[in-house]
């Protein structure tokens, strides 16, 4: 945790930009327009507003990449340089991992085989290195992307992991092996990716979540590609190939290149085209979009020259468009794909060359249909109207407008005329929407367990019972309404100790002698006064999670120590790790105001006033609490017949203190 920066580990994965002493990005956790992912370089800690997450960088990995909290230490230890001693595990200590980490732990051991079997078997050598070689790829992209083969044999892999103690019940669900009855009804299992070079298919973190195999053999039966099948570490939906390798180029180039295949990515980035990922042969969707978008908020989609895809391609865009991304589209010479394509060239010809015919999806789109078209006024307006659909699906309304302009110039059309036909699509669009929003929520209600199920009537009193007066009700409402400001007053007090408690401030103490009262004001920090006030008065917080952040700060203050918040990140669960992080990060900061001759009062400027009014704020909520649920007490006490002499005492007592700490309050706060 000392040698980790969460802005380095966080970079790894979305786009952060400078927002004053903090750092903002799109959330990586859900899909929205405007940055609400905050990240706090000086308190090591982050904050996503639109989902609730926050925590550590540990707590980042684990919430991201779905990370167990042993795996995140060691993605952390690894990316440092940090040695991290294990013992062996026993067979116990096997049984006992999740099945995720197991998949994982299989798939490691698979790549790390098919890739020793490429570069130091005689028949990997001879036949798979030799096919990679002759396309054209190097070493270091053979290593950079762990590529690897798989020996023509029905159980050398098989054999290799048995040794190794894998099961064979993770090996089939990875799809590295396959099971195969036989004619005599047993089941033969078997090596699936035979006679093969091997993509592995990394996620954004590096870990390989699932493999893509090439056959080198004529044989008519077999698929020329296997990829493997859907698992709990794989999701082709969200995955697109390269990534690993491609992140910190995209973030680079604040752009992304889109091809289809996996050799298409070799040799793009082997030319120096780094920022390129693929979609691995499955159609364009969402998931893959918005993994990319953590990254930049621009694509541009590569096409064959001679592809038949092109049409089916405009699906692709369109997703792209209603993301809210930038798409351009580059058109390659006919008869050319990316791979043959960036191997006739130098890696700068190849660049120059993306550059200059990178094509707007306007342009791309009349381009490639305007043969089609013809002189026919009914096509003509056929693709008017595809563009004009297209154009509907961009949720900046400026970004429409530039785009209208654009057609019309370009397809001399009238821009009014564009502008209606917008209208109509986005009507169209918002209605679609609303419609699969319901048909969405009647699914869920109609799969609830309480679907269509009345709330239950409210009890009946026993014979023999008094009746519960009205009034009783409204005091439990005044319990609860009383008992949210209580909470909140705890959790501003909390992020004031949290936010400042390191830091000093003069406060005044009274000296009791037999003559007088001597008050003297005195340098303590605020952590100390705001901890051993609440410690005299003897009042504890009441929300658990806010009491258990409270208690860490007490240990380390009564300890003499300083409020370190990043240890007590470190020692505490997720739920109070984002509990702090909600405390500590503000999700909108001031910055550069200062150079623009805007001067604001902070409350650090006032850090005295902020701490007495908070701790007094606090005071008086907890005892409007106390007494309000010594009346409902009352209440009780008095419809069962009970003695409440006792509760009217505690509730002379609660007043009385009510108006102490009121007086108190007009007194002791210095201006």
């Amino acid at each position: 945790m000392d040698a980790t920066r969460i802005e380095e580990v966080v970079g790894d994965f979305v786009q952060l930009k400078k927002a004053g002493s903090s750092m903002k990005a799109l959330s990586p956790f859900t899909n929205e327009k405007t940055p609400s992912f905050v990240v706090s370089p000086a308190k090591q800690i982050f904050k996503c507003f639109s989902s609730g997450k926050g925590g550590s960088a540990i707590t980042f990995l684990m919430e991201l990449e779905q990370m167990t909290y042993p795996e995140a230490l060691r993605y952390l230890a690894k990316k440092y340089n940090i040695e991290v001693e294990e013992e062996e595990q026993t067979d116990e200590a096997k049984e006992e991992q999740s099945k995720r980490e197991s998949l994982y732990v299989v798939s490691e051991f698979a790549q790390t085989w098919f890739a020793e079997q490429l570069l130091q078997s005689e028949e990997g050598k001879a036949v798979g290195l030799s096919y990679f070689t002759e396309r054209g790829f190097t070493r270091e992209t053979i290593d950079t992307f762990k590529l690897g083969y798989s020996p023509d044999s029905w159980e050398a892999f098989l054999k290799a992991a048995e040794e190794k103690g894998y099961k064979k019940e993770y090996l089939l669900e990875t799809g590295l092996l396959k099971e195969r009855e036989q004619q005599d009804g047993s089941k033969r299992i078997y090596d699936a990716y035979r006679g093969r070079v091997i993509f592995p298919i990394q996620n954004q973190s590096g870990r390989p979540v699932g493999f893509g195999a090439r056959i080198l053999r004529s044989d008519s039966k077999a698929p020329k590609y296997i990829n493997s099948p859907e698992s709990d570490i794989y999701r082709k939906t969200y995955i697109v190939y390269g990534i690993y390798q491609a992140r910190q180029a995209i973030v680079k180039e604040d752009n992304c290149f889109l091809v289809e295949g996996y050799t298409d990515v070799l040799a793009l980035h082997q030319a120096g085209v780094k920022h390129v990922v693929a979609s691995s042969g499955t159609a364009l969707t969402k998931e893959q979009i918005r993994l990319i978008k953590r990254f930049t908020n621009n694509i541009t989609v590569l096409y064959d020259g001679d592809s038949a895809g092109i049409k089916a391609g405009f699906r692709g865009i369109d997703l792209i468009l209603e993301e809210g991304m930038q798409v351009k589209t580059v058109l390659l010479p006919e008869g050319e794909d990316p791979d043959s394509f960036a191997k006739k060239m130098s890696g700068e010809e190849l660049k120059t060359y993306l550059k200059d015919n990178a094509k707007d999806f306007i342009r791309f789109k009349t381009a490639a249909l305007v043969d089609e078209v013809g002189d026919d006024p009914i096509k003509r307006t056929g693709l008017i109207h595809e563009i004009v659909n297209s154009i509907a699906l961009i949720p900046d309304h400026i970004a429409r407008a530039v785009y209208i302009k654009e057609c019309s110039k370009l397809l001399d059309v009238p821009e009014q005329a564009l502008i209606t036909e917008l209208n109509k699509s986005r009507r169209k669009y918002r209605d679609e929407k609303l419609k699969e929003e319901r048909r969405t929520q009647d699914r869920q209600n109609n799969t609830s367990p309480t679907s269509g199920m009345q709330a239950p009537p409210p009890p009946t009193e026993e014979p023999g019972e008094s009746p519960t007066p009205a009034s009783f009700y409204d005091q439990n409402e005044q319990v609860v309404e009383t008992e949210k400001e209580t909470l909140f007053q705890e959790r501003d007090l909390l992020r004031i100790l949290l936010a400042y408690g390191n830091e000093d401030i003069e406060v005044a103490v009274e000296d009791h002698t037999d003559e007088e009262v001597q008050i003297t004001n005195v340098i303590t920090t605020v952590g100390h006064y705001i901890v051993h006030d609440l410690i005299m008065d003897k009042i504890e917080f009441r929300h658990d999670v806010y009491r258990q952040i409270f208690s860490a700060c007490r240990e380390l203050i009564m300890n003499d120590q300083l409020l370190d918040t990043n240890r007590i990140i470190a020692q505490s669960s997720p739920e109070i790790q984002n509990t702090i992080a909600e405390l500590l990060v503000e999700r909108y900061a001031l910055h550069n105001w200062e150079r623009k001759e805007i001067y604001v009062t902070t409350e650090q400027m006032k850090l005295k006033k902020a701490v007495y009014g908070s701790l007094f704020a606090f005071k008086t909520k907890h005892i409007a609490q106390l007494i309000a649920e010594n009346q409902v007490a009352l209440k009780e006490a008095y419809h069962k017949g009970e003695d409440i002499l006792p509760l009217l005492e505690d509730q002379t007592k609660l007043q009385e203190l009510k108006k102490q700490i009121a007086e108190l309050q007009g007194i002791t706060i210095l201006k």
